[in-house]
């Protein structure tokens, strides 16, 4: 099962979300970003390595909101561990994904999801998390 993190990053009151290229697994699904983790990598560390890679910003990661695990159609299994980040250095810039975009919790489910992620957003929309 692979181990995956994703940030769920707020600023003034809007979370921030970002939709995959035409050219990556799952296209133009919106996510959270993050990423696998690496042999022997702590999940905090992986995800701070991440946000580095995909948006150039050096965040301090908080506490852990969610952990799911899921099991898409083709087999492939996750864990996947949400955390959230209230604070970050540095501007966000779009490194690798098709778009980002700050929105407010409630528009979560008006975007495409992945699978993956679909009931963490509608708990988060709904006031449940965060």
């Amino acid at each position: 099962m692979k181990q995956v993190v994703a940030a769920l990053i707020i600023r003034d009151s809007k979370i921030l979300i970002c939709q995959r290229t035409e050219d990556q697994a799952m296209p133009l699904k919106w996510e959270f970003p993050g990423g696998k983790v690496e042999r022997d990598e702590d999940l905090k560390d992986a995800l701070r390595r991440e946000l580095e890679e995909e948006l150039g910003i050096d965040a301090v990661i908080g506490r852990k909101v969610a952990a799911i695990q899921h099991t898409y159609a083709n087999g492939t299994s996750l864990a996947l561990y949400f955390y959230r980040v209230d604070q970050f250095k540095r501007e966000i810039q779009n490194r690798i994904f098709r778009d980002v975009r700050w929105i407010d919790r409630q528009e979560l489910p008006t975007y495409d999801f992945l699978e993956a992620d679909v009931k963490l957003v509608r708990d988060i929309s709904a006031g449940r998390l965060l």
